[in-house]
């Protein structure tokens, strides 16, 4: 018989009558679990929950030989019931689940049981897994003691390695391994462990990809909000407080395990692999190898998870800051919630209300109209906008068919063409423009002077400036203020270049007693003399 294709195999789920071949299959995936291999068309139709009324014994039989064609069921002539040559010429099947059947019902319930899945964030899977933890701990601390006491043979296991690879990671592990270890203990442990941490990881990335249900809650009531926020909060409450007391003493249990792990990971691959097909000596090797890789990488993956793996954080962490952050997303959302109550705007809502409006329309005119209406698409053209047409065009006419409207910045910007009253006369400013260009002028022609006194490229001492005029005085102030701001200690010489990239200034700090005077129109300047050297940049130059 040839096998199946995939799309045969599945064809019952799309076929007209799905739900009665679902029944049908659901019986036989029951009787799998309760390891009945065979079953009769009559037990099926007496076992089978029925959606609708009972059917004849003529349909079940119809509908087993066609999943028996699709591939999903497998028959052969049943002949324990004969009792008479009547009954032997009548065809009489009994039905089991093929191997490939077998894989669909497999995969159908995981696909449901990954849909009904909730996220969880499980404690006593913490707990879980620091109770194996420990239990693995003592087993090796008993095999350590059994090793320090002196024992009649100090034979290495029996292994067979012949690989010069495998040779070498025996040797490496030869101080890790002895024959006091329980290995069958050690491995149901480890095998514990394993289903532990695998079902807290995924209820962990469910939770992390759905949490908050803001879908849910957007439909919701207001006291079915209420009473989950407080249900979520406890939760959230109760697993951070587990997570944050027991990731710590989790990563201390593996940190201590970890150089160990090699070796009881090879004793448990070793046992194993004795169940392997048997092969050859290379074969047997590279079987013992592989499962030795497989328990490492899933104790990596637990590393992983409680202690971090070089600039990653554990996922712990992550899974403590999503589940923080869940709290402030409910609340997003019931703030949401509270604002539609409240009678705000909310323009998804009323656009799903227009879409309704517009599935409603009998005719393409009525939605054109409600289009209008909805979107305020009507002429404009009595604005008068396009003063310099040459000709009137109606208010009737078409936004297709008229000519492009010259819009005026200022109606975009206030909603009206032009201010309201009369409009003030222009006045003439070109004196008070000529005065201002004046003063600009005069100001640039005294800070250039300023520059030209003071940057000069030489060293001098602040007490040889003399007097300075407002505009070199200001000038100065502001050199020393950027010099004065890099000087970590009242000692420091200091270099650096101005702001704005003109000029280059260096001061150098004289002898504490040293005292400067610097003479202005407005006062006198005085403080510590320092050496001060001011010259252009090249840039400037």
């Amino acid at each position: 018989m040839p096998t199946p294709t995939a799309a045969e195999l599945f064809r019952h789920l799309s076929a007209e009558k799905s739900a009665f071949y679902r029944c049908i299959m659901n019986v036989f995936a029951a009787a799998k679990r309760q390891y009945r291999l065979q079953l009769r068309p009559d037990e099926v139709l007496a076992e089978a929950v029925w959606p609708e009324a009972v059917p004849r014994i003529e349909e079940v039989n119809a509908a087993l030989a066609q999943l028996a064609e699709w591939g999903n069921l497998q028959s052969q002539p049943d002949t324990a019931r004969v009792s008479s040559l009547t009954d032997f010429y009548r065809a009489r099947f009994l039905y089991r689940l093929s191997h490939e059947g077998e894989a669909v019902e497999a995969a159908l319930t995981v696909f449901f049981q990954t849909l009904q899945r909730r996220a969880e964030l499980q404690t006593v899977a913490l707990e879980d897994i620091a109770s194996r933890l420990l239990a693995l701990r003592q087993l090796l601390e008993q095999d350590a003691r059994a090793a320090a006491v002196p024992m009649a043979s100090n034979a290495a296991p029996q292994t067979t390695v012949p690989d010069a690879t495998h040779v070498a990671l025996h040797v490496a592990l030869e101080g890790t391994l002895t024959d006091a270890l329980d290995v069958a203990k050690a491995h149901q442990i480890l095998r514990d462990l394993v289903a532990v941490f695998t079902d807290l990881a995924e209820n962990a990335q469910a939770f992390m990809a759905g949490v908050a249900r803001s879908l849910e809650l957007q439909q919701a009531q207001a006291h079915t909000i209420v009473a989950y926020k407080r249900r979520l909060i406890d939760y959230l409450d109760r697993f951070l407080g587990d997570l944050v007391r027991r990731s710590d003493s989790i990563a201390q249990l593996i940190a201590q395990l970890s150089p160990r792990m090699d070796g009881v990971f090879m004793q448990i691959a070793e046992r194993e692999a004795r169940d392997a097909a048997p092969g050859d000596a290379q074969e047997q090797t590279d079987e013992h190898l592989r499962r030795w890789q497989a328990w490492r990488e899933r104790w990596k993956g637990l590393r992983g998870w409680f202690l971090p793996t070089g600039a990653e954080p554990p996922q712990a962490e992550l899974l403590r800051a999503r589940a923080r952050a869940a709290i402030p997303q409910l609340l997003g959302a019931i703030a949401t919630l509270n604002d539609r109550r409240s009678g705000r705007s909310d323009r998804s809502a009323d656009f799903r209300t227009l879409a309704g409006w517009f599935s409603a329309c009998d005719t393409e005119s009525q939605g054109h109209r409600l289009a209008r209406a909805a979107f305020a698409l009507q002429p404009a053209r009595h604005f008068s906008l396009n003063v310099e047409a040459e000709e009137d065009i109606a208010a009737n006419t078409p936004w297709a068919d008229a000519p492009a409207l010259q819009i005026n910045p200022r109606l975009r910007e206030y909603g009206e063409a032009a201010p309201r009253g009369p409009l003030e006369r222009v006045r003439d400013r070109s004196a008070e423009r000529a005065v201002m260009a004046q003063v600009l002028s005069e100001e640039s022609r005294q800070v250039e002077a300023a520059r030209q006194r003071l940057a000069t490229g030489q060293p001098l001492r602040l007490s040889e400036l003399g007097e300075l005029d407002p505009h070199a005085f200001g000038l100065f102030l502001n050199l020393l203020g950027e010099a004065l701001a890099e000087q970590a200690n009242p000692h420091q010489t200091v270099e650096r270049q101005t702001g704005d990239g003109l000029l280059t200034i260096r001061m150098e700090p004289l002898d504490a007693a040293s005292l400067a005077h610097i003479h202005t129109p407005t006062g006198t300047f005085s403080g510590r003399d320092h050496v001060l050297t001011i010259s252009p940049t090249q840039e400037s130059a």
